[in-house]
């Protein structure tokens, strides 16, 4: 679980990385889980858009998407949110010493 130091130490190096997937009308597939799992397992923190033409909220499909993934949420704003999960072989974001 992140407290809010980490939360937003995690918001700020999210800030200026592009969203690396996109969530249209078909909504959260086992594909798109899957792909989101092995980005998180590679970069930790990823940034996932959902397009204007689906119908959902934004917080909810975070809050499945990482329940499906195993990642915290990070940030939920307009149509876009960021995810976090530490990986076990790629360890890149150490959360004690973030900005």
């Amino acid at each position: 679980m992140l407290n809010g130091k980490q939360r937003a130490g995690l918001r700020r190096l999210a800030n200026t990385t592009p969203p690396i997937f996109q969530i249209g009308k078909g909504g959260i597939s086992d594909n798109l889980v899957s792909q989101v799992d092995g980005a998180l397992e590679t970069r930790e923190l990823v940034k996932i858009a959902i397009l204007r033409t689906a119908q959902l909220d934004t917080r909810e499909t975070c809050d499945e998407l990482a329940r499906r993934t195993g990642a915290e949420p990070v940030q939920a704003i307009g149509k876009r949110f960021v995810l976090y999960r530490e990986s076990a072989e790629n360890k890149r974001i150490n959360l004690n010493n973030l900005p």
